[in-house]
């Protein structure tokens, strides 16, 4: 019955939900930097993708992502989770500080829980990310039920530090998440030293997506690199011999791939 009720309440919300122009506006601004990155591609496309066989595929997975694998993912959290009360000094400090704090310590408890899906006890929870055998800005959007649920434990517990916070954090913190993603994955071969030294870029990250087994681990970091520079992770994109080549040479019924199992 509580199973029931909770669906219930859930279509009542979505059949009544109606957008309201902060959310248009996060939505504009996201379709916007979709758009920016697709023309990116055009002109400096990185890797062979046969865009036109995989888009419906990977925009099939976004969609189950988007529509139930995360918010499905949050209502386990509420068992799974943790969020610590913090002193009020805590607040006394400017949002801009208690945000780079946020970013900072979730960015480094998301960065332990991905090494750890990388391990032999956990992968099948993580492989249904790296399947894909091509590489651009739509096909990162894949994430098991378990693996979601594990990955917002370090987000729950560093939004402690915006339990006090402007009316659109959350928002912020959405288009945040779903560019940095976006980034990532994006289909060029571009990322300079010196910005690789502060911020991941999609060539850094292509290296985690290699089927080497020299590279299963590697860059593990998602938005600060400096994590795989201290807990030996760390893979130079210039030191990279021949091309890479993605995916993970597993085959595994996709059912058993969404949910993690």
């Amino acid at each position: 019955m509580r199973v029931e009720s909770v669906a219930g309440r859930a279509l009542s919300s979505l059949k009544d939900w109606e957008p309201t122009r902060p959310q248009l506006a996060l939505a504009a601004l996201m379709l916007l930097t979709v758009l920016l990155m697709m023309i990116w591609e055009r002109r400096q496309r990185g890797y062979a993708t046969d865009y036109r066989r995989v888009w419906k595929r990977d925009l099939a997975a976004q969609f189950l992502y988007t529509a139930a694998i995360a918010p499905v993912a949050l209502l386990i959290n509420r068992y799974v989770s943790y969020t610590p009360v913090l002193p009020h000094a805590v607040f006394a400090l400017p949002f801009v500080v208690r945000a780079a704090l946020f970013v900072i310590i979730a960015d480094f408890g998301y960065y332990w829980v991905h090494r750890a899906l990388h391990t032999k006890w956990l992968w099948t929870l993580h492989r249904w990310h790296h399947s894909p055998p091509y590489m651009y800005w739509l096909m990162g959007a894949r994430g098991s039920l378990l693996q979601q649920t594990l990955v917002n434990i370090p987000y729950i517990f560093a939004q402690a530090l915006l339990v006090v916070s402007p009316w659109w954090t959350g928002l912020a913190i959405l288009f945040k998440n779903g560019l940095q993603n976006n980034w990532m994955h994006l289909n060029v071969r571009w990322g300079p030293r010196w910005l690789e030294w502060l911020l991941v870029t999609p060539r850094y990250h292509h290296i985690h997506h290699s089927d080497n087994p020299a590279y299963y681990g590697a860059n593990v970091a998602a938005l600060f690199p400096i994590w795989d520079r201290l807990f030996g992770t760390y893979v130079d994109p210039d030191r990279i011999e021949g091309e890479l080549r993605f995916g993970t040479n597993e085959r595994a019924a996709r059912w058993r791939l969404v949910l993690g199992l």
